[in-house]
Protein backbone atom coordinates (compact mmCIF):
# COMPACT_ATOMS: atom_id res chain seq x y z
CA UNK A 1 0.00 0.00 0.00
CA UNK A 2 2.87 2.69 1.09
CA UNK A 3 4.73 1.68 -2.25
CA UNK A 4 1.72 2.35 -4.34
CA UNK A 5 1.16 5.74 -2.83
CA UNK A 6 4.83 6.61 -3.60
CA UNK A 7 4.32 5.75 -7.21
CA UNK A 8 1.21 7.53 -7.12
CA UNK A 9 2.23 11.08 -5.54
CA UNK A 10 5.74 10.96 -7.67
CA UNK A 11 8.02 10.79 -5.07
CA UNK A 12 11.02 8.13 -3.39
CA UNK A 13 9.86 6.35 -0.49
CA UNK A 14 12.08 8.35 2.20
CA UNK A 15 10.49 11.55 1.19
CA UNK A 16 6.84 10.66 1.15
CA UNK A 17 7.46 8.98 4.76
CA UNK A 18 9.26 12.05 5.97
CA UNK A 19 6.89 14.47 4.53
CA UNK A 20 4.06 12.36 5.62
CA UNK A 21 5.02 11.48 8.97
CA UNK A 22 5.88 15.65 9.73
CA UNK A 23 2.47 16.17 8.93
CA UNK A 24 1.34 13.95 11.06
CA UNK A 25 3.40 15.19 13.77
CA UNK A 26 1.90 18.77 13.33
CA UNK A 27 -2.08 17.69 13.57
CA UNK A 28 -0.25 15.49 16.89
CA UNK A 29 1.19 18.32 18.37
CA UNK A 30 -0.87 22.07 16.92
CA UNK A 31 -2.90 21.64 20.02
CA UNK A 32 0.44 21.75 22.11
CA UNK A 33 2.09 24.12 20.48
CA UNK A 34 -0.48 27.05 20.46
CA UNK A 35 -3.98 27.68 21.44
CA UNK A 36 -6.90 30.06 20.33
CA UNK A 37 -9.57 32.06 22.19
CA UNK A 38 -12.73 33.64 21.14
CA UNK A 39 -12.65 37.24 21.98
CA UNK A 40 -14.49 36.87 25.43
CA UNK A 41 -11.66 33.88 26.36
CA UNK A 42 -8.93 36.45 25.18
CA UNK A 43 -9.92 39.30 27.41
CA UNK A 44 -10.38 37.13 30.47
CA UNK A 45 -7.14 35.74 29.69
CA UNK A 46 -5.35 39.21 29.45
CA UNK A 47 -6.74 40.36 32.60
CA UNK A 48 -5.58 37.86 34.31
CA UNK A 49 -2.01 38.25 32.60
CA UNK A 50 -2.29 42.12 33.31
CA UNK A 51 -2.81 41.65 36.95
CA UNK A 52 0.33 42.46 39.62
CA UNK A 53 2.49 39.30 40.92
CA UNK A 54 1.24 38.17 44.46
CA UNK A 55 3.66 38.33 46.92
CA UNK A 56 4.38 34.47 48.42
CA UNK A 57 6.06 34.55 51.13
CA UNK A 58 6.21 31.16 51.64
CA UNK A 59 7.61 30.59 47.83
CA UNK A 60 10.54 33.35 48.44
CA UNK A 61 11.43 31.68 51.67
CA UNK A 62 12.03 28.79 49.16
CA UNK A 63 14.19 30.20 46.80
CA UNK A 64 16.55 31.81 49.76
CA UNK A 65 17.12 28.10 50.98
CA UNK A 66 20.08 26.95 49.51
CA UNK A 67 20.36 23.94 47.16
CA UNK A 68 20.54 20.72 48.40
CA UNK A 69 22.52 19.64 45.29
CA UNK A 70 25.30 22.40 45.65
CA UNK A 71 28.46 21.03 46.13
Amino acid sequence: MIDRAVAVSGTDLTEFVVTHASQAARRVLADRQSFELDTAALAAWEGLNSRAARDLPGLTALFRRPSPFAE
